[in-house]
């Protein structure tokens, strides 16, 4: 199936150095965001109790940080979850003993606001708990980077392997910097999600390589730059139709699959996007600033023999 009826001949990378700004912009932002704001970590970092409560009209959340106050919780955190008659509750971790003790006096001081609230979730981390999955899940993040620079280093010629570990890394950052800068719930799934979409990343930069290494070999007369325009276009088809069709599954996800889903959600789809066009403006261009030439995929005896050519 082709997305496309001719192969398109669109010049991607004469516009590169625009698109370099762009992405220094936008890490170097990440970056401040991430130092400035923080990140808005989940109770599977943070450790703590949760409960997700529902009120049949819209709360004033001012009554209910005064109730919940009134009953010896004033530490907790009251936040809109979802729609309008939905409220977040968040309290500092507390062991499993208070952490019963902690949703209860919670029920009961959100019942005296408004008598017909529906408790639909409460979860309890422990302190110990939180601290070993934020470690563990950025020891799984730096693993996973660590290997795929070993692959792409073996997979392909160093300046094709430079361009596949800088976008790896430029997916990731991005992503961060979008839930710090809108102050979405940074949890485990997202961390999953961050995972997948480097691995999605890495597929789509490897598709685009291999097709530039069989044109470098067949396109003998062509520059570097056409040579990659071409290998772009001829796998802009798959692309798109790869990003898209998952693109709308996630959309669904975002739009349908609630509150405790929608972060998973929204980061699997920034990273789609940021993906794509990770493996063309920031792995393809700078593999070719990188001076990628026919005489990088020769063999060294084919070197030889081209260097004694007059």
């Amino acid at each position: 199936m082709e997305f496309f009826k001719r192969t398109p001949r669109i010049q991607f990378l004469e516009t590169r150095r625009y698109w370099y700004a762009v992405s220094a912009i936008v890490i170097v932002g990440s970056i401040i965001a991430v130092f400035v704001r923080g990140l808005n970590f989940g109770i599977d970092f943070t450790g703590g109790v949760v409960v997700e409560a529902h009120f049949p009209q819209a709360p004033d959340l001012e009554r209910v940080r005064d109730a919940l106050s009134g009953a010896g919780l004033g530490e907790a955190q009251v936040q809109g979850f979802g729609t309008a008659q939905d409220v977040l509750v968040r309290l500092p971790p507390a062991n499993e003993q208070a952490a019963r003790l902690v949703t209860e006096q919670v029920r009961a001081a959100l019942a005296s606001v408004e008598a017909a609230i529906e408790i639909r979730r409460t979860e309890s981390v422990g302190p110990q708990a939180g601290r070993e999955l934020a470690e563990k899940g950025a020891t799984a993040l730096l693993m996973s980077l660590l290997f795929i620079g070993i692959y792409v280093v073996f997979r392909f010629q160093w300046k094709f392997a430079v361009g596949a570990i800088v976008a790896v890394l430029h997916d990731p950052l991005v992503i961060i910097g979008m839930f710090s800068v809108t102050g979405m719930t940074f949890d485990l799934s997202v961390m999953a999600a961050i995972l997948a979409v480097i691995g999605y990343s890495l597929n789509d930069t490897v598709v685009v390589f291999d097709r530039v290494r069989e044109r470098l070999v067949q396109m003998r007369k062509a520059t570097p730059t056409e040579v990659m325009d071409t290998a772009i276009n001829e796998t802009l088809s798959r692309t798109l139709l790869t990003s898209g069709t998952t693109a709308l599954v996630v959309l669904s996800l975002v739009l349908f699959g609630g509150e405790a889903l929608r972060p998973f959600g929204v980061a699997l789809l920034i990273g789609i996007v940021v993906g794509t066009y990770s493996s063309i403006y920031v792995a393809g261009a700078l593999a070719l600033d990188l001076g990628l030439s026919q005489r990088d995929l020769m063999t060294s005896e084919k070197r030889q023999e081209t260097d004694g050519l007059p």
